[in-house]
C-alpha cells in the first residue's frame, strides 16, 4: 500500500507556508479535481488528499501536531475516533451560504467547501451522504439558481419623492429583455431594489436569479434632501425683505407656500414648514425648510447708495460683544 502523500506536498506548499496560502491552495486545487468538473479516473483521489491535507493545515492546533509527529499524531491519538481530533466519518452536510465562508480563526469551516461549490456551480451543495461529490450534491449542483444581475436605476429627484415606475432594457439568456421597476416612495440615493427573478437565467432551468439595482438620485436646482425625511431649500432675500420683514412664495415638492419673514431676519436662519418633507410607506413624513440667504445688491444707484449710508450710520454693530476682537 502506498505511502500517503505530506499534506504541504498535496496543496503544493512550503512548510512556512501562511494561513493565505494554504487557503489559496485549497480553493485552486479543489476547483482543479472536483470529480464534477473534472472526469478523469483519478480526480475523486486527488479531491479526496486536498481536502484532508486542508482540514488538517488549516486547523492551527491540527497543523502543530501534524507538524510534530507527521499523520501518526500525537500520543493517544486516534484518527477519525471521538475526540481525538481527526476528521469526522459519515455523513458531511453544507450550509447554502454565498461568498468566502472561511472560519478565520482557523480550521475547516462547513462554508469552506460551500464557497468552493459556489464558485464552481452558482450554489452550495446540499447534504451529501459519505462524500462532497455524492449523488445528492451533484443533482443540486447542476439544477442551480442563476446567478444575481447588477444593475444601476437613475431617478430623478422629484421621482425618488414622489416614487414611480421605469422600464429597464435587460440582458438575459442571450436576449434584452424590458422589466418594469418600480420605485417606492422616499427611495435614498444608494439604496438597493431587488426584482425578484429578473435575473440570469438558470443554465439547469431552475429559478432565475435577481436583479439588484442601485438607485443613483440626480441632483434638483432648488431641493436638496437631509436626512432621509427633510426636504431643504436656499430662500434668497434681499437686505429690505431681511430687515423689514416680509411674506413670500416659497416652492415645494408638493405645492407653493406663502411663508412670512419676520423683520430682523438673518442668514443662516431656518424656517420650517412641517409636514411638507418627504413621505414613506408606513405614515412617516419629514419637514420642509427654508433657510434665509441674505443677497446684497452688487449694483446701486447713487442715490440708493447714500440712503444705505445713512442708515448704516445708526445701525448697531452685530461684531460688537461676544468677545469679538476691537
Amino acid at each position: 500500500m502506498a505511502e500517503p502523500k505530506d499534506h504541504y506536498e498535496v496543496l503544493g506548499l512550503k512548510r512556512s507556508a501562511t494561513e493565505a496560502e494554504i487557503k489559496a491552495a485549497y480553493r485552486k486545487l479543489a476547483r482543479q479535481y472536483h470529480p464534477d468538473v473534472n472526469k478523469s479516473a483519478d480526480a475523486a483521489k486527488h479531491f479526496n488528499e486536498v481536502q484532508e491535507a486542508y482540514d488538517t493545515l488549516s486547523d492551527p492546533q491540527k497543523r502543530k501536531t501534524y507538524d510534530q509527529f507527521g499523520r501518526a499524531g500525537a500520543p493517544g491519538f486516534r484518527p477519525g475516533g471521538g475526540g481525538g481530533g481527526g476528521r469526522p466519518t459519515g455523513t458531511y452536510t453544507w450550509s447554502n451560504i454565498g461568498g468566502d465562508n472561511f472560519d478565520v480563526g482557523g480550521g475547516f469551516h462547513e462554508g469552506d467547501v460551500g464557497s468552493i461549490f459556489e464558485e464552481i456551480f452558482g450554489a452550495a451543495p446540499g447534504r451529501a451522504s459519505g462524500s462532497p461529490f455524492g449523488s445528492q450534491a451533484r443533482a443540486k449542483s447542476r439544477a442551480s439558481r442563476g446567478r444575481d444581475l447588477e444593475a444601476e436605476v437613475h431617478v430623478s429627484f422629484m421621482e425618488s419623492i414622489r416614487g414611480g415606475k421605469q422600464s429597464l432594457r435587460v440582458q438575459r439568456g442571450g436576449t434584452t429583455q424590458t422589466i418594469e421597476v418600480t420605485i417606492p416612495a422616499g427611495v435614498t440615493d444608494g439604496a438597493k431594489l431587488r426584482v425578484r427573478g429578473s435575473g440570469a437565467v438558470s443554465p439547469s432551468g431552475s429559478a432565475a436569479g435577481d436583479l439588484i439595482l442601485t438607485v443613483r438620485v440626480g441632483a434638483h436646482p432648488l431641493f436638496r434632501r437631509e436626512g432621509e425625511l427633510d426636504i431643504a431649500l436656499d430662500l434668497p432675500l434681499t437686505i429690505a425683505e431681511a430687515a423689514l420683514g416680509a411674506t413670500v412664495t416659497v416652492p415645494t415638492p408638493t405645492k407653493p407656500v406663502e411663508l412670512t419673514i419676520q423683520p430682523g431676519a438673518s442668514s443662516g436662519q431656518r424656517l420650517r414648514i412641517r409636514g411638507m418633507g418627504v413621505s414613506i410607506p408606513g405614515g412617516k413624513t419629514g419637514d420642509f425648510y427654508a433657510v434665509i440667504r441674505i443677497v446684497a445688491p452688487k449694483e446701486l444707484s447713487p442715490d440708493d447708495r447714500e440712503a444705505l449710508k445713512r442708515i448704516a450710520d445708526h445701525l448697531p454693530n452685530p461684531r460688537a460683544g461676544n468677545d469679538w476682537p476691537a
